[in-house]
């Protein structure tokens, strides 16, 4: 597929924007590791091929198994996910797929349980800006595979 127009250039004001909320995102206090579990799973529901391949390579990037990204999407069935991931992507996909049947009261108190209101609140807008990031990319069609992780992610983790 060929890309129809770059959103970036188009509205460089409104990316600007979105990636404020990246930043801030990136020094909330969530694990940056939970922060792209929950962006890949939900690129996974929306299939968004771009942001699938980023956030795999930065998962990769940041020491991420590649067992715990192959069984994503079967992490209900899967041992090697932490309780406080779980109750991340259970809210994840409450909120991805919201058209069915909203969030659901069971899946709040779990998130409840494991995040504080400030996390609950930073984790609702990581997953509302990857699906908002989804929406952009599927409908001007970016390129998957052109993404590398950045270097200090990298670092981040030799530290």
């Amino acid at each position: 597929m060929e890309q129809r127009l770059n959103y970036f250039k188009a509205a460089p004001d409104a990316y600007k924007t979105m990636i404020g909320l990246e930043s801030y995102l990136r020094e909330c206090g969530l694990e940056a590791k939970l922060l792209h579990l929950i962006k890949l799973r939900a690129s996974q529901i929306n299939g968004c091929a771009f942001c699938l391949d980023m956030h795999s390579k930065d998962l990769r990037a940041i020491g991420e198994t590649e067992q715990r990204l192959y069984t994503l999407d079967a992490w209900r069935e899967c041992p090697w996910y932490t309780a406080r991931e779980r109750a991340a992507l259970a809210w994840t996909e409450a909120l991805t797929l919201i058209t069915q049947g909203h969030v659901p009261d069971a899946v709040y108190e779990e998130a409840r349980r494991h995040f504080t209101e400030k996390e609950l609140t930073d984790l609702s807008f990581a997953i509302t800006t990857i699906n908002a990031w989804n929406r952009l990319s599927i409908a001007f069609r970016n390129t998957p595979g052109t993404y590398k992780a950045p270097a200090h992610l990298a670092i981040a983790t030799a530290s």
